[in-house]
């Protein structure tokens, strides 16, 4: 009894940290202010658009780059860090938004942004790993406490991490169709793209590194994108 109270609690606590604990460290750890009255009518415009539904938005100062970062990125000189991303559970999400989203980009590539966490809030991207990587670990404590038999333990992580990467890969896809049904596949890769030479990295594509992950690469992401915008053109 208390073997298995132990692998539940396993379980539920690596589910609110994977789920909880990024709301709560950003809350705690970063820069925030609320936005302005300007910014936050700018913003429930764009989250109309996209789809996006939160109940906080939050804007992060201090993410401006270093005289160093700027050096290394002549493209793009001035352009604090990009971060768009929603955090927290279903109820209690937030929207963290930094300052050069709104100062420095194109309303396009922000409302892109926008409709991708959008895409990922309404398919449940993030309940998606929270409960996959605690099946993981409750599958780890089942082994190390021999509550399962090790062969049987083992089969059972490699099937739960096998599916994982395959069902998660299925649901980021889905999200970022629902970002194209909402501003347009086109849009949605621009935007990727933008932000990708914003920080001066070439969008990967698949190969057997990429094997082992839950999330596509991103330069697949991007191609899916535009394969469908050409189908819808």
């Amino acid at each position: 009894m208390l073997t298995v109270a132990f692998l539940v609690g396993v379980a539920v606590v690596a589910f609110l940290a994977v789920e909880v604990g990024p709301l709560y460290a950003a809350d705690r750890f970063r820069d925030l202010r609320e936005p302005t009255a300007e910014e936050r009518g700018r913003l429930a415009s764009l989250r109309e658009t996209a789809g996006l539904d939160v109940e906080r938005v939050a804007i992060e100062t201090g993410a401006e780059e270093t005289a160093d970062e700027a050096a290394t990125d002549a493209d793009e000189p001035g352009i604090g860090r990009v971060e768009v991303g929603v955090r927290g559970p279903p109820g209690r999400r937030v929207l963290f938004v930094t300052e050069s989203v709104l100062d420095d980009l194109d309303e396009d590539v922000a409302l892109g942004l926008l409709a991708a966490e959008a895409g990922r809030v309404e398919t449940y991207y993030g309940e998606f790993r929270a409960v996959a990587i605690a099946a993981v670990l409750a599958v780890l404590a089942a082994i190390v406490t021999a509550a399962v038999p090790f062969q049987a333990g083992f089969a059972s992580l490699v099937a739960v991490g096998v599916a994982a990467f395959w069902v998660g890969r299925r649901v980021q896809y889905a999200a970022d169709d629902r970002a194209a049904d909402a501003v347009g596949a086109g849009r949605v890769a621009d935007a990727f793209e933008r932000v990708a030479a914003i920080r001066g990295v070439e969008p990967e594509t698949g190969d057997w590194s990429t094997w082992f992950e839950v999330q596509p690469p991103l330069g697949d992401r991007i191609a899916a994108l535009r394969e469908r915008a050409e189908e819808e053109s």
